[in-house]
């Protein structure tokens, strides 16, 4: 298995991730989640979402880091919430951040300067490493779903043994969305999946106004 795939799937690797728990905090105040089982629906219904369209998004900046800008322009089409636009811009800079001191090239500090969103940012740091679009895919929708899981940990006390089984029962779905991420990036950026949830979106802009919270997002 190539060495930087174990990289930038890490979830210790330096891209901000920790801080952000992809909409899990406001799902547990407001009590949508509760227990393990309430977790795995969260979590299959974020990676058939928005884990569809992060892994789109970046499968196709990995095969094609010259269209970022474009990329850019359809994500944000396809991200209706202020709020996870701008927490999504962070953690791209991050991510850029880190791999500019580990992967330099024009593409990376291309995609630096203009302060592109976590998906295109993951795409071209996976380029810029060396790896195929559909690796990129993967780790794309294993983030989509282990970030979450590890804040559950902290947010619900949940057993982060149970929490990992859940994970590897879930491993399957994930490569399923990945080749299908993947098979979607091949065309143009315009057809590239448009996945919705609402939910995440609202919870996103009621999260930001909260004045005391644990994660950024």
């Amino acid at each position: 298995m190539h060495t930087s795939l174990l990289l930038l799937a890490d979830g210790r690797f330096p891209s901000g991730g920790h801080a952000h728990s992809g909409g899990l905090e406001a799902a547990v105040v407001r009590e949508r989640v509760r227990d393990l089982d309430d977790l795995r629906e969260f979590l299959r219904g974020r990676l058939r979402t928005a884990g569809l369209v992060t892994a789109a998004f970046t499968a196709a900046a990995c095969a094609r880091p010259e269209d970022m800008e474009l990329l850019e322009a359809e994500l944000a089409a396809r991200t209706p919430s202020p709020a996870l636009r701008l927490a999504a811009r962070r953690q791209g800079r991050s991510l850029c951040r880190a791999a500019l001191a580990i992967w330099p090239g024009e593409y990376v500090a291309r995609a630096d300067r203009l302060r592109v969103s976590q998906p295109v940012a993951l795409g071209i740091a996976a380029h810029a490493a060396g790896l195929r679009a559909e690796e990129a895919a993967q780790i794309a929708a294993y983030h989509a779903i282990s970030g979450p899981a590890s804040a559950a940990v902290r947010l619900l006390g949940l057993d982060p043994y149970r929490v990992h089984a859940l994970l590897a029962d879930l491993g399957a779905e994930c490569d399923e969305v990945a080749h299908e991420a993947a098979t979607s990036a091949r065309g143009p950026a315009s057809d590239l999946p448009a996945a919705s949830a609402p939910l995440l979106d609202v919870s996103a802009e009621d999260h930001a106004s909260w004045e005391v919270r644990l994660f950024a997002s």
